[in-house]
């Protein structure tokens, strides 16, 4: 972490664009560095470090790291596509945004860091995957969060399989991703390269996520998990760790809910579970050579040495840890994502352990480009970080804080969900902080997050609730959520007027709803029924 070496000569230039230079001694300023952004979907984080990375083959995230550094305890703010992406876009927490679920996202004229970027004169441009404005996704998805404290428990997704496409020549599977990669790469070439202006460049990728299954329904879910022989071969399939489950009966309530919905509480061989996280070990080797598409034309170009590369993801993938496949957790598998960065200034081969989430993205893209960053921010630059700089140097605003909150409002769990990660604990608290029971873990003694010890230390459980209630009124947040779902349920319920019964009945759940239609329909009116529960405390 710390600065020097060879790398310090390189930290000057940086150093100028990120801080204000003293009115005393005006000294020319530095140029302000290109940058680019390439951001997967479902990436665990714990791949990119020891032990995760023995079990896949990703020699351009290898490349990142041997080049510049990689965070070891980066987080998302909210484990869904575009909660998760409203946070990175805007700098700011979920319960900020208000960005409840994959339908509610930003307001689509909201100010993000590539619009400040371009307006202080940087050449922006975007391919791939966006995801942070409201109105996307499926109506199935929204239902399911809208409706999620109804008395009903429904299979919401298809059942977690495999398929194998192609042969080992097969490279380019997920045709989408590869499109703009490619158009990513050809505007590095032909455009970039021209430009008399710094650019930020941001690449979408909708990899590792799982594919669709039609069998599922409405807009068929995503519990499919493919790949060609080629991307399989670059998997330690000796070294994939068979997850520890707990039984059905002592799941905590949330875990069980979300493992029935994602249609995971049936039977599963040993084989099925390997050969699932072995898939999404091999849909990651192809993300990485996405990402090496890039840097290769950085690097023949001539730009990468002047260009500070940045690589994340929006959230995990749990791919069958505590019997779940998908994220919407606080597990580790689906909160922890990858952070690596390099660049002019950076110091090579940096292993940093700071807690830091994606909302620090915005503040540290101000910061590579020499912009003022705003003080009402959730994020903290990561560039001091980087530059290896003492703890009371960090930022304006005093020192990171020593924890990063997530949080989740959406579909396949039924209660709102807030995690605070600090040095070894995980505190997850729930809905009001006493209908649900929370749970702590022990990251450094129980990395694998199987013993909830929140019985054990209530005075820890009291301090960090205490921490968490200073960020965030989550009882108020949770109240406030409810009362969302439900006027959106009742004027979405309203606009198919005599529809209601057919389209209800064949969204994703539609398997089991058809069985008992008028059951489901009932809870859902008894659900309407009932008086929120407000609370300020």
């Amino acid at each position: 972490m710390a600065g020097g070496g060879a790398g310090a000569a390189l930290l000057l230039p940086l150093l100028a664009a990120a801080l204000p230079v003293a009115a005393a001694r005006p000294r020319p300023a530095a140029p302000r560095r290109s940058v680019v952004l390439v951001a997967c979907d479902s990436l665990d984080g714990r791949l990119t470090f020891y032990p995760g990375n023995q079990t896949v083959e990703l020699p351009f995230i290898n490349f990142m790291k041997r080049h510049g550094a990689v965070f070891l305890n980066a987080y998302t703010n909210s484990p869904i596509c575009c909660p998760s992406r409203a946070a990175m876009w805007s700098g700011l927490f979920t319960h900020l945004t208000e960005s409840w679920n994959n339908f509610k996202g930003l307001d689509p004229d909201y100010v993000t860091w590539m619009d400040l970027m371009q307006k202080h004169g940087y050449h922006t441009q975007k391919y791939g995957k966006l995801d942070y404005t409201s109105g996307h996704h499926s109506v199935s998805n929204r239902v399911e969060a809208w409706t999620r404290d109804v008395d009903f428990l429904l299979r919401q997704e298809g059942r977690p399989m495999v398929n194998l496409t192609g042969d080992r020549r097969h490279m380019r599977v997920m045709e989408a991703d590869w499109r703009n990669t490619d158009k990513a790469v050809a505007w590095i070439r032909e455009e970039a390269i021209n430009l008399t202006q710094p650019f930020a460049l941001y690449l979408g990728l909708n990899l590792p996520h799982p594919y669709p299954s039609p069998y599922a329904g409405e807009n068929f879910g995503s519990s499919t998990f493919l790949t060609s022989p080629y991307w399989l071969e670059k998997v330690m399939y000796e070294a994939i760790k068979i997850p520890k489950w707990s039984s059905l009966s002592e799941m905590h309530p949330v875990d069980y809910y979300s493992s029935y919905t994602k249609n995971c509480t049936g039977q599963f061989t040993k084989k099925e579970v390997k050969n699932i996280r072995a898939f999404y070990y091999a849909m990651c080797a192809e993300t990485d050579a996405m990402l090496g598409e890039v840097i290769s034309a950085l690097r023949d170009t001539g730009l990468l040495k002047e260009t500070i590369v940045i690589f994340t993801s929006d959230h995990g993938e749990l791919a069958m840890e505590h019997r779940q496949f998908y994220k919407m957790s606080m597990y580790e598998g689906s909160s922890h994502v990858p952070l690596l960065v390099m660049g002019p200034g950076i110091k090579e081969q940096q292993q940093i352990s700071n807690l830091v989430s994606l909302v620090d993205i915005y503040p540290t893209m101000l910061d590579i480009a020499g912009i003022p960053v705003p003080q009402n921010l959730s994020g903290y630059s990561l560039i001091p970080l980087l530059q290896g700089k003492a703890e009371e140097e960090l930022s304006p605003r005093g020192p990171r804080p020593s924890w990063v909150l997530s949080e989740f409002h959406g579909c396949n769990v039924n209660a709102s969900t807030y995690m605070l990660r600090t040095d070894k604990w995980k505190y997850i608290a729930y809905s009001d902080g006493h209908s649900v029971l929370p749970q702590l873990f022990d990251l450094s003694a129980d990395p694998d997050e199987l013993t909830n010890v929140a019985v054990k230390f209530p005075e820890i459980v009291n301090s960090l609730d205490k921490i968490l209630r200073s960020v965030v009124n989550y009882p108020k947040v949770s109240s406030y959520v409810q009362e969302y779902n439900k006027k959106q349920f009742i004027s979405w319920k309203q606009s198919l007027g005599q529809n209601y019964s057919a389209v209800i009945a064949n969204l994703r759940w539609h398997q089991d709803w058809l069985k008992t239609p008028k059951k489901y329909e009932k809870a859902i009116d008894e659900w309407l029924s009932q008086k929120i529960n407000k609370t300020n405390t």
